[in-house]
Parts: structure tokens; sequence; C-alpha cells
């Protein structure tokens, strides 16, 4: 599925969260994740891009959906990486293993 360009002003403040987030070790589970994918052998710009996308999914369901923060699907969104979050059609990955579906993604 082709996503559609990210406003650079978007991506920068979104890889600062990923900085942010890194230097203060809160959550401690984006440090971990780094931490894997850079063994797994991700260089550390992607490693942090692919972190970024779990923290776009939040943003989005905070803005779009008026949803709080949920910290279980932001840790199951980092711990799923570097898989895709999304399957072919664009809808999330996130709650199927538990027979339930989030959203009409």
């Amino acid at each position: 599925m082709a996503m559609p360009e990210t406003s650079p002003v978007l991506r920068q403040t979104i890889l600062q969260v990923v900085e942010n987030q890194l230097r203060d070790n809160d959550p401690p589970e984006t440090r971990q994740t780094l931490d894997r994918l850079m063994g797994e052998g991700c260089v550390a710009k992607e490693a942090r891009r692919l972190i970024a996308t779990a923290i776009t999914i939040e943003v989005f369901h905070i803005g779009h959906d008026r949803e709080p923060f949920s910290p279980e699907r932001y840790r199951w969104n980092l711990a799923r990486l570097p898989r895709d979050l999304y399957d072919e059609d664009g809808k999330e990955l996130y709650g199927r293993s538990e027979g339930r579906q989030v959203g009409n993604r």
C-alpha cells in the first residue's frame, strides 16, 4: 500500500519525540526497541524512523479519533517492529491477536 508523503515539519517533530523519549528513557521500551533493532542489524537512523511509525499511530489516534494515548498499543507496536504495523489493506494489526480490532482502520 502506498503511503502519502509526510510533511517535513511533522516528520521532524515526530523524530524529535523519538529523541526526547530516548534521552529521557521514557518510556524505557523506546530505548529497548532502538537497541534491539540495531542489534538485529538496523542502522540507527532507520531504527529511529521505525520507532517514529509507532509514535505516528498514537498521534493519529489522539488527533483523529480523539482517543487518549495508549501505552499498551504503543508498546505492542514497538515490539512488532521492524515488521509492518498495518495489513495490505492499510488496517492496523494491533488488537487482532486478542480477537478484537481497534478502530475502524
